[in-house]
Order: structure tokens, then C-alpha cells, then sequence
């Protein structure tokens, strides 16, 4: 049986608190005066090209691993990790991504996956087929962007032609 860090009441179990709160840190401890809209630490680092994706990626994979081992089913841990590596990639595309990073917040929508999951009974069993959705959703959207590069080029070399 898997240890479920919230108990019969939703309140969370001693050892969980830590992930709520780096979550929190990376995704919404900044508030911008006179909204509510929230980000964190995670797209301020991101703005600094390629090396601020890194320790975003690093947190959120340990956060993952933190939400694994407290018991996450394989098709929590695959939701977690889609949300993890469209924050990496897409954050990681200059100008888009650093935009992309200040809404997408991908620890609070994990944080929110495994409160369904242990709250609710939601995103139980293998993940099998969220993969299969996941790999054929990534290789035709890599197959639009090889397209509109090939498209691209071709603008280019009759520009100069």
C-alpha cells in the first residue's frame, strides 16, 4: 500500500509541507500590485537565457521524485512530468518561453494533480496511454515546427535570391 500524505479529512500528513511551500516559492510567492496575478522565483530565473531553466528543472524533478515516493501513481508521475518538461522546453524558447514561464506555473498544477489523486481518487492507474497521447502529440507538433523551419529557410533563400 502507498503511503497517502493527507488524511481521512484532506488535511495534510507531517513531511508534505515542504513541497507545498517550494512550489509556492518557484510559482507564486510575487504578487504584481493591484492584481492577483502571482509568479515566483521560477520565471525570474528563467529570464536568464538557458542557465535559469536549469535549477527550475532540477527543483521541480526533485519535487516529482518527493511526490513519487509518497505514493503517486504512474499516471500522476506521467502528468507531473508533461507538465515539468513542457515547462522546461517551451520555457526555454526565448522571448515565448520567458512569457510562457510567468503563467504556465507547472509546480502548482502538480501540487494540484496530487491533491486530486489522494483527495479525490483522480489520475489512478498505469499511464500507459498518457504516454502514447504524449509521444504522438510531441512527434506531429515536431513535425509542424520541421515544416515551418523547412518553410522558413525557404523564405529566406528567396529573400536573398
Amino acid at each position: 500500500m502507498t503511503e497517502n500524505p493527507y488524511n481521512k479529512d484532506g488535511v495534510k500528513q507531517p513531511g508534505m509541507g515542504w513541497i507545498k511551500t517550494v512550489s509556492y516559492l518557484l510559482d507564486e510567492q510575487f504578487r504584481v500590485p493591484g492584481t492577483k496575478f502571482r509568479f515566483g522565483l521560477d520565471p525570474v530565473m528563467n529570464l536568464v537565457p538557458v542557465l535559469g531553466d536549469i535549477p527550475g528543472f532540477l527543483i521541480s524533478a526533485g519535487l516529482l521524485f518527493a511526490m513519487a515516493k509518497k505514493g503517486a501513481s504512474n499516471k500522476l508521475v506521467v502528468l507531473m512530468s508533461i507538465n515539468i518538461l513542457l515547462d522546461t522546453i517551451i520555457g526555454g524558447i526565448p522571448v515565448i518561453g520567458q512569457v510562457f514561464d510567468f503563467f504556465y506555473k507547472s509546480n502548482t498544477r502538480n501540487l494540484r494533480l496530487m491533491r486530486e489523486h489522494y483527495l479525490e481518487g483522480k489520475h489512478q492507474g498505469s499511464g500507459k496511454g498518457t504516454i502514447i497521447i504524449a509521444i504522438v502529440v510531441m512527434l506531429i507538433v515536431l513535425g509542424l515546427l520541421v515544416l515551418g523551419l523547412i518553410k522558413l529557410g525557404g523564405w529566406i533563400v528567396d529573400l536573398f535570391t
